[in-house]
């Protein structure tokens, strides 16, 4: 049991549990982000059943938009 203890400090594993748990923490930080972000996702369905349809056309809802600058656009679709 002591050995295994001291193997987990040394120091050439240090980068790898630094680089694990950055890993890590990215993607929870992602999952997150889009269960609270994204309007495909419906946590209220009593009062809001359809999210995705109060979208306005100027919404970013992307994680990320390279050429796409989304105040400009304009409505293209009826309201329900």
């Amino acid at each position: 049991v002591l050995s295994a203890i001291s193997n987990l400090f040394r120091n050439n594993l240090i980068p790898l549990f630094i680089f694990i748990g950055g890993g890590c923490t990215m993607s929870l930080t992602y999952l997150g982000r889009l269960a609270l972000r994204n309007p495909d996702v419906c946590w209220d369905k009593k009062n809001n059943p359809e999210p995705w349809n109060k979208l306005g056309p100027n919404d970013q809802y992307k994680f990320y938009a390279v050429n796409m600058d989304y105040s400009k656009l304009k409505k293209d679709r009826p309201d329900f």
